[in-house]
């Protein structure tokens, strides 16, 4: 079955170029120019991956990429032109799986788009350890993908969500930021261990009381993070 992407972009003449070259590859390729029209058509069809471009009218790609994580978990490459880490690192905060910056050469985004399809097409089906885990006030929904504190539901994107629920399982054992980086975005993921420490961080907002003096998500110095 070929694989259908989402290509956004209010720079017509370069949604057209990804376009034709995609569909040399026997893609299916939809074209969005804004964020509501996108953010309209990810809602209404099912995407093996989004090409997102962060600068567009109405509603940003960040933005575009924050609600789409609301409702699905389809893969997210976002597209910038400025080269600043701040604005990558952004754009992993917000749900992205990757970045490419602008000018960038048609066949690296081929090349990072068929990674990540290979990495999310040939994702085992992992065994299902538990269905709903409880720990004192925090109760997490393996299969509903929710988090629940205090009987209050926290919003947390798929990588934060990912993050959490492979610590929660395996309680007090300590994963490097490098095994957290290869379980959960995967082996051939071109990010750095930053985008873990971004993503704890988040995490420990979202969940601590105190995120410098946390109860659930730890710090072993040196080492990475364990859940306790």
């Amino acid at each position: 079955m070929a694989k259908r992407v989402l290509v956004v972009d209010d720079e017509k003449l370069i949604v057209k170029g990804i376009r034709f070259s995609l569909e040399q590859d026997d893609m299916e390729v939809d074209c969005a120019y804004d964020g509501e029209e996108a953010l309209e058509m990810a809602k209404n069809n099912k995407y093996d991956l989004v090409l997102l471009d962060i600068m567009l009218p109405k509603l940003t790609g960040l933005e575009v990429c924050q609600q789409i994580r609301e409702f699905s978990d389809v893969p997210i490459v976002m597209l910038t032109a400025k080269g600043e880490d701040m604005d990558k690192i952004m754009g992993l905060e917000y749900g992205a799986d990757d970045y490419i910056t602008k000018p960038f050469n048609i066949l690296e985004v081929k090349a990072r788009i068929k990674a990540i399809m290979r990495r999310t097409s040939a994702k085992p089906e992992a065994p299902k350890k538990a269905q709903i885990v409880e720990a004192g006030d925090l109760k997490l929904d393996c299969d509903g993908r929710r988090l629940y504190i205090n009987d209050k539901e926290i919003n947390l994107t798929a990588k934060e969500f990912d993050l959490l629920e492979l610590l929660v399982l395996n309680p007090n054992k300590v994963y490097s930021r490098e095994n957290l980086l290869k379980l959960v975005w995967g082996a051939d993921y071109p990010g750095d261990v930053r985008t873990v420490d971004v993503h704890i961080r988040r995490l420990r907002e979202k969940v601590e009381d105190n995120p410098s003096e946390p109860k659930y998500v730890h710090t072993k110095w040196g080492v990475g993070y364990y859940y306790k």
